[in-house]
């Protein structure tokens, strides 16, 4: 694993965004090194000691970092082209590519430095590029829009510089100046896997916190705080509001404001603005995003017999909202994202099957008990705003009945995702401290069908 820092001794922006985005952090430090390009034992060979000189170079100025060298060159019937020298370089560079194939050479260089030793490998990366014939009018106007006079070949193929290129055979990456496949089996070499890498990387770049929740009353480890996690919902319901109409009913909406508004003002999490929005959708169901973007169908709103049962709805939504239910589920799947990748880079079929039947039962499990405890807090809301928080088991109760009615769907109890009705009913009124019947202890500690 590593522990170092991770060194970029290049200066190009296009090496940068290729390694960070695949999620690797870098820092970038210019070498300071005068690229040789005199083609004494062959353009592979010069990229190679290029690469290693500037990765060397930077390595002298750490103690304990791991270094990326890298040097790109654009070879023609055996005549080395570099970075142009200027606008007038980069017309004449263009033209001579475009009449016939070339060759892009990049040749890497990593560098594991630990306090005064170090371990440095090297290879290269060779692709062949076929460019259209160019008129000089069109190279002019291309380099006028681009400026692509710090690139080998004077040209961008990951930008402006593709609509010239006709084929490629070889690493596209390659051509962009940093091979990733080849950087990859680099850094096995120094019994570094990438991978691996990431998983810490993905957790490092959130910036982990710990912090306390009032409402489980325990301290919940976030990766993201609060204008991240407004920026995932605002994201999210863009995407909800694309794809689903809204109910432009003016005073069906005034409804659903009040009765939130009330909700919110005795949650635990004020420093949110909570927004309530109506689907167009028959389907009785409601759901709440990251940072306060709740959502009621239509059809729920039709379903409930009593402005007491709708706050009874957006109330268990803002409950999900205030513990921060959405994006601690988001940070479970992530997390186990992560760990499927790690029992792939291991190789183990079996134990790959296994981490996938596992995530499967957590993430079950995990949703299961976030409906329960928002059920227990959307009562607790209900009452401290003035509602009758005993209309929460009145809608569910007839919630119960309807789905009692309809066809049984198949699919095993095992990998449902939210928890019987009746076992909503028992937490409720445990939390109302109503006095619990014999269904009621079943269901309260039992999570079947």
């Amino acid at each position: 694993m590593l522990e170092r820092r991770l060194i970029l001794a290049s200066v190009s922006s296009a090496r940068r965004s290729l390694l960070e985005n695949i999620g690797l952090k870098v820092k970038v430090s210019f070498s300071g090194i005068r690229e040789s390009r005199r083609l004494k034992n062959g353009p592979a060979q010069l990229v190679k000691d290029n690469a290693a000189k500037k990765a060397i170079a930077v390595a002298r100025q750490v103690k304990n970092a791991v270094v990326i060298g890298a040097d790109t060159v654009v070879v023609v019937r055996g005549k080395l082209f570099g970075k142009p020298k200027g606008f007038s370089g980069g017309v004449s560079m263009l033209t001579k590519l475009s009449r016939s194939p070339h060759y892009v050479y990049t040749g890497l260089a990593v560098l594991d430095k630990r306090e005064d030793s170090y371990k440095i490998v090297q290879d290269y990366e060779k692709t062949k590029v076929w460019m259209k014939t160019l008129t000089r009018q069109e190279i002019a106007r291309y380099l006028k829009a681009s400026k692509a006079f710090n690139k080998a070949g004077s040209f961008d193929i990951q930008a402006r510089g593709a609509l010239f290129i006709e084929r490629i055979e070889g690493c596209f990456y390659n051509v962009v100046g940093l091979p990733l496949a080849k950087l990859h089996e680099l850094f096995k070499k120094l019994n570094i896997d990438i991978l691996i890498l990431l998983i810490m990387s993905s957790f490092l770049l959130m910036g982990c916190a710990t912090e306390y929740n009032v409402v489980t009353q325990e301290q919940d480890i976030i990766f993201y705080d609060t204008e991240k996690e407004v920026n995932i919902g605002r994201n999210a319901s863009n995407q909800v509001e694309t794809q689903f109409k809204l109910v432009a009913d003016p005073q069906l909406q005034l409804r659903i404001n009040r009765l939130g508004e009330k909700i919110v003002e005795v949650c635990d999490r004020k420093n949110l603005t909570y927004r309530f929005s109506i689907l167009d959708e028959d389907s009785i169901n409601a759901f709440a995003l990251p940072g306060g973007f709740i959502y009621v169908n239509q059809g729920l709103i039709d379903f409930v017999k009593s402005d007491d049962e709708l706050a009874g709805v957006l109330a268990h939504e803002i409950a999900h909202v205030v513990a921060k239910h959405s994006i601690k589920r988001l940070q479970a799947s992530m997390g186990l994202n992560l760990l499927r990748i790690a029992t792939i880079v291991a190789g183990d079929a079996k134990a790959l099957q296994s981490t996938d039947i596992a995530a499967t039962f957590v993430q079950s499990a995990y949703s299961r008990d976030d409906e329960l405890l928002a059920d227990a807090i959307a009562a607790r809301y209900m009452r401290n705003a003035g509602f009758n928080p005993t209309a929460l088991l009145s809608f569910l109760e007839r919630l119960k009945e309807k789905k009692h009615n309809e066809p049984l769907r198949r699919g095993g109890s095992y990998v449902r995702t939210h928890p019987y009705i009746s076992e909503r009913i028992s937490i409720i009124k445990q939390e109302l401290g109503e006095e619990l019947d014999f269904e009621d202890y079943i269901n309260r500690t039992h999570s079947a069908w």
